[in-house]
């Protein structure tokens, strides 16, 4: 779908009233990694739309000097933190919120490279379809760009997510806007108010899952995500910490739970319980027989201490909720071996596309 509409710029004044504020406050958070934000920054420079601002939240690199950056891009209206040493993704980009000043938060991974009209078609889905609070983008495979890399988040009734269509030919899959569960928040768009309103990421995440998180409680207050796809970024996924890393996988398989026991009201919670517990036994005993069950029995472990602190986070989300059981459930996957099978579709679909050639 292509829009072509004058786009309206909005800006908020101080309260002085001395100056014009950023429409959009793109957050980037880094780790050590100089050696994609270049590419990342470049990508930005050349976007049609430019009334936006550039917070980069640093957590303690050693591999680059950040304080270089606005010589060496100097169109770019930026703010930057450098900290001390790695406070996480989720705790990085909740600041970069805080410091942001325009009406909408973007937030952009260092190893995602948007194409010339990604911000802008990011916006025009804003005007036109106003009943969504945050946008998903179109990722598709850096370096692999004929195969996708996500098309906005699918959630399970299990509590597993993953990224919709990772994976799948690029020419036959995420072509259509759709409203999806939540957004992948390697490239999204988020009201800033909406973000702020719900907390933010929860910074006990560190990282991994803690935008699924935030979409659950975002959706559990009645926002709604759009997947916009022609919005389109390029994404090496996981560039800084190495794919399927040890590091990535314990996070994910801690927070996944931890996101489940929190975020689900308590009429799909006993509903979906059964399938919850299926979903750790049958990782554990794959994860096991693949070499890495120590990792996971940790992170297991770990997330069954964290849970005095889940319950009562579960007490403030569920006292503030404001949709019911039945338009929360019809956004979930619910099919009983769908997580599991994902991997076959991925090979199924990619061999029916060579053979056909």
């Amino acid at each position: 779908m292509v829009w072509n509409q004058p786009l309206q710029k909005t800006h908020r004044s101080s309260c002085e009233g001395l100056f014009t504020m950023p429409n959009v406050s793109i957050v980037i958070s880094t780790w050590n990694s100089g050696d994609v934000l270049p590419q990342c920054l470049d990508s930005l420079v050349k976007q049609t739309y430019q009334d936006f601002e550039v917070i980069i939240i640093d957590n303690g690199s050693s591999d680059y000097s950040i304080e270089k950056l606005p010589k060496k891009w100097p169109a770019i209206d930026f703010q930057i933190r450098k900290l001390e040493k790695n406070t996480g993704f989720a705790a990085a980009n909740n600041l970069g919120a805080h410091l942001a000043r325009g009406n909408w938060l973007a937030l952009l991974n260092s190893d995602a490279f948007p194409d010339p009209g990604w911000l802008e078609n990011l916006l025009r889905a804003v005007e036109r379809e106003p009943k969504f609070s945050f946008f998903a983008s179109r990722q598709l495979q850096a370096g692999a760009t004929y195969l996708m890399d996500g098309a906005g988040d699918a959630y399970h009734i299990s509590g597993l997510a993953w990224r919709r269509y990772a994976g799948f030919p690029a020419a036959q899959f995420g072509l259509e806007p759709e409203e999806v569960f939540s957004a992948c928040a390697a490239a999204a768009l988020y009201s800033l108010p909406a973000f702020l309103q719900v907390g933010g990421f929860d910074e006990s995440f560190f990282s991994y899952f803690e935008d699924v998180d935030l979409g659950f409680r975002l959706r559990l207050q009645g926002f709604r995500c759009l997947y916009v796809p022609d919005a389109v970024v390029q994404h090496i996924a996981s560039a800084t910490l190495g794919v399927r890393s040890n590091f990535a996988f314990y996070h994910w398989q801690r927070n996944f739970i931890w996101s489940f026991i929190q975020n689900m009201p308590s009429g799909l919670l006993w509903l979906a319980l059964p399938a919850h517990l299926t979903a750790n036994i049958i990782h554990q005993i794959y994860h096991t027989f693949q070499g890495r069950g120590g990792i996971l029995l940790k992170g297991k472990v770990d997330a069954l201490r964290g849970l005095p602190r889940v319950l009562h986070k579960r007490r403030e989300v569920q006292k503030s909720r404001k949709i019911s059981n039945m338009e929360l459930f019809h956004f979930m996957e619910r099919g009983f071996l769908q997580p599991y099978l994902l991997g076959y579709s991925i090979r199924k679909i990619n061999q029916e596309m060579r053979s056909s050639r």
